[in-house]
């Protein structure tokens, strides 16, 4: 039976929120940026399920959130749509359960079981959800952590890696660097520490020619000796003498709660704290936060008046 167009615009009327209904829009207000390392077929102190995942995702997306990178939100380029609240998803380590591939008749498929394949699956589903999150990578870590996976662990080729990390950056995802192979900055010297970085970021480069890297994670929490140096440096390659210098907009710390919003004097783009997503804990942090989190008035640049 065709509606009447009358009818149906009324219906559409009626199924909008109204401007009462929105939130009053508090920019100065609180913002989660969640950690996940892990992605796995159960929950553990370092991994979260795929069940749990989709559900952190439809979670957040019902509460009326919606994600943005470390690099937005440094440059204060919130654009939400107005009434919603900003979320930074930040993955450590490069996992195999973050991002593979499925080979099929000789063609790369995003395998739907990874948080990357879960994500673009929820994206179809909730269009206005984006492909905004990042990504802090390890090239050459052990155990299957070089950029997603190599020599075949977990069905991952060593050859597909660069490829991965291109599709991430060809979506729109923030690549960041998370050191050479999981440095214990806090334990090395000067020398060490920028070799790790700046190799990081080399690796980086290498994948995707001309990526700025803008934000690093900080292996553990661990900061090394001299703190400036997670800011900033250099590194002069052996062999060729080229200099690798680095500069970033962001550090991120591993634990600490909810970060401040960029309009807000205390808020630190040089160490951002984030909330470690385990078990089903993010539920109660956002329970934490529910009176006291921003919330867009729908102009990236522009802050509403604190309430």
């Amino acid at each position: 039976m065709r509606i009447p167009r009358i009818f149906a615009f009324a219906a559409l009327i009626i199924a909008r929120p109204t401007f009462a209904q929105m939130p009053t829009p508090n920019e100065h207000g609180r913002i989660p940026v969640l950690e996940y390392h892990l992605v796995t077929d159960k929950d553990s102190r370092w991994g979260r399920s795929r069940e749990g995942f989709k559900r952190d995702l439809q979670l957040l997306y019902s509460r009326g959130y919606r994600p943005i990178s470390v690099s937005q939100l440094v440059d204060k380029m919130i654009d939400i749509p107005t009434g919603t609240s900003p979320v930074v998803f930040t993955f450590d380590d490069s996992s195999p359960g973050q991002f593979g591939y499925i080979e099929k008749n000789g063609a790369l498929e995003v395998d739907p079981n990874s948080a990357v394949g879960i994500w673009l699956a929820f994206n179809k589903a909730h269009p206005d959800w984006g492909m905004r999150a990042t990504f802090c990578l390890l090239p050459s870590a052990a155990a299957g952590h070089a950029f997603f996976g190599d020599k075949g662990i977990d069905g991952q080729k060593t050859a597909w890696r660069f490829a991965k990390l291109r599709f991430l950056a060809a979506q729109g995802f923030e690549l960041c660097d998370h050191t050479l192979w999981h440095a214990q900055l806090s334990k090395y010297s000067d020398a060490v520490v920028q070799e790790q970085i700046a190799r990081g970021d080399l690796a980086i480069d290498s994948a995707v020619v001309g990526y700025k890297v803008r934000t690093l994670a900080l292996p553990e929490g661990l900061w090394p000796k001299n703190r400036a140096l997670a800011h900033g440096g250099r590194w002069t390659e052996p062999r060729s003498n080229r200099v690798v210098s680095y500069k970033f907009d962001a550090v991120l710390d591993v634990s600490g709660g909810p970060s401040h919003s960029p309009y807000d004097a205390e808020f630190n783009a040089g160490s951002i704290p984030r909330i470690q997503v385990i078990g089903d804990n993010l539920a109660g942090w956002l329970d934490r936060i529910a009176s006291s989190r921003y919330v867009s008035g729908g102009k990236p640049h522009a802050a509403a008046a604190r309430r």
